[in-house]
């Protein structure tokens, strides 16, 4: 009875581990998951969610052969106390075949999709793509519409069902673009142009990041990718190539965020004309062009939700906010910060 106890005893904390492990096993299987890439929306992403599911059950394959191989000699060849001398061996010229060929008929069954899949995704996409220049900056999202004329920042706008050609580069250090629920992710590299290809099949929101490391605040690198029907998209276009409302139609707090806006501060680089574009307002290509900000989902690159108030603390403090921001906090009057949200929340 003693012993039992004892045993008992022992047993218990691995009852309890065991537990504890499937417990976070199933918590760890709910959802929801925005980021999930076993959920495309593209032909792309279901290409590539198909080959990792290939891939994944080769090797579940090959893990069970292999384990039950395992299992069958330890139970079959273990020692017994009144057993024999085993009689060594030199090889087994047939297992060895076997156990070399059927690795590389594994391989070629994994490379052949892979080539396929590689050969139909990677090349240009359908006739009359919508071309976007995406371009990585130390930590935001310069995105470009050439056919439109468009330049905006953090939020890449798409139509549903039209072919869409990403170009990707970089203006700093190497960043890599990842839609997960899209396709796969691609490297945008200084001085080079990668290019990602796909055809959004549903409307929504989709979360992207930055999939490389790239510096101090890299997990603040994010952005939506927001695909619209042909219509939306159409009225999206016409809203971003609509002009701003005149000088004069502004409010008088309005007024004074603009000049707070144009001042010259010193140093000059602390000036928001320095950095920031606006139509007929500024030319500035060193931060994101603030055309129509104001209807943009989010700020600092997703990392602030598109209110006044978070856009008052982004103006008071950016390195409180995102660690190594590159726009310097410039020290603005409480009356400078709210006249130029003002302002700001103006241009939609």
């Amino acid at each position: 009875m003693i012993r039992y106890r004892r045993s008992a005893l022992r047993a218990k904390p691995l009852v309890m581990l065991a537990f504890a492990a499937l417990l976070a096993g199933a918590v760890g299987c709910q959802g929801p998951f925005p980021q999930s890439t076993f959920d495309p929306t593209t032909s792309f992403g279901r290409d590539l969610a198909g080959l990792f599911g290939l891939i994944f059950w080769w090797g579940v394959g090959v893990f069970v052969v292999v384990e039950v191989g395992v299992v069958y000699v330890l139970i079959r060849f273990r020692a017994r106390p009144d057993g024999e001398q085993p009689v060594p061996i030199h090889g087994h010229t047939a297992l060895e075949i076997a156990w070399t060929l059927a690795p590389a008929m594994i391989i070629v069954f994994i490379a052949v999709p892979t080539i396929q899949t590689i050969w139909r995704d990677a090349g240009p996409a359908a006739d009359n793509p919508l071309e976007v220049q995406a371009i990585g900056h130390q930590w935001w999202w310069e995105f470009r519409y050439p056919e439109y004329g468009i330049v905006t920042a953090n939020d890449l706008h798409l139509p549903q069902g039209r072919a869409v050609t990403v170009q990707l580069t970089s203006a700093d250090v190497i960043h890599s673009f990842w839609v997960p629920r899209l396709g796969g992710k691609r490297d945008m590299l200084p001085g080079r142009n990668n290019r990602l290809s796909f055809t959004p099949d549903s409307v929504g929101e989709f979360l992207g990041q930055c999939a490389e490391f790239c510096g101090l605040s890299h997990a603040n690198m994010r952005f939506r990718a927001i695909v619209h029907t042909a219509d939306d998209f159409a009225a999206w276009v016409a809203a971003q190539n609509s002009p701003h409302a005149s000088e004069d139609s502004l409010s008088t707090l309005e007024q004074q965020g603009l000049a707070a806006f144009r001042a010259v501060r010193t140093p000059a680089s602390n000036s928001c004309i320095a950095c920031h574009a606006i139509q007929n307002v500024s030319f500035g290509v060193l931060g994101p062009n603030l055309n129509h900000v104001a209807g943009r989902s989010t700020l600092a690159a997703g990392v602030l939700n598109n209110t006044a108030e978070d856009l008052a603390a982004w103006l008071r403090d950016p390195a409180a906010i995102k660690p190594g921001s590159l726009m310097p906090t410039i020290g603005l009057s409480q009356q400078e910060i709210t006249a130029l949200v003002a302002y700001l929340r103006s241009l939609r």
